[in-house]
């Protein structure tokens, strides 16, 4: 299976990051997490763009806040999909990471999921690797179920409550 590349701007963005390594882990997909800055570490972000996919990544996941241009340098050195988190800040709460990550110039595409969406992001990732693996896709099925369950459960409990 390929890995998942995880990028944070700061190790500030590590509980965002936390949160798609939690999901992959449950899922069962490799990855490597590190701190690479597209403004302090500029060489050192690229050099592992270019290398992900010899190196056995699938898809890349980068995550910054405020001006947020890590997801555009990672996706401007790969033609892997590259999927940008937002992370909120003091400032702008997180509206200026969102439009940065979002606003990718034609040719150079990012995904793009909530403000601090690490859950989401690693969803996205999976998704993407299960186009070509089918047992990650029955998993990734295997949870929609689940989670579809536990809702009509609480649907279940609430009318209980309510609905006499």
């Amino acid at each position: 299976m390929k890995k998942v590349g995880l990028v944070m701007g700061s190790d500030s963005d590590l509980p965002v990051i936390q949160k798609a390594t939690d999901m992959l882990d449950s899922l069962g997909i490799p990855y490597e997490v590190h701190v690479y800055s597209a403004h302090r570490t500029p060489d050192e972000a690229r050099d592992f763009a270019r290398a992900a996919a010899d190196n056995g990544f699938g898809v890349m996941i980068a995550a910054a806040g405020m001006a947020a241009h890590l997801a555009g340098a990672i996706a401007a050195n790969t033609v892997l999909p590259v999927i940008g988190i937002p992370c909120k800040s003091s400032v702008l709460d997180g509206m200026d990471a969102l439009l940065s990550t979002v606003m990718m110039p034609s040719g150079i595409p990012v995904a793009t999921v909530a403000i601090n969406g690490g859950a989401n992001a690693a969803l996205l990732a999976a998704q993407i690797l299960a186009v070509s693996d089918a047992e990650l896709y029955a998993k990734l099925a295997a949870k929609r179920a689940a989670d579809g369950k536990k809702v009509l459960e609480k649907d279940l409990a609430i009318s209980a409550q309510f609905n006499k």
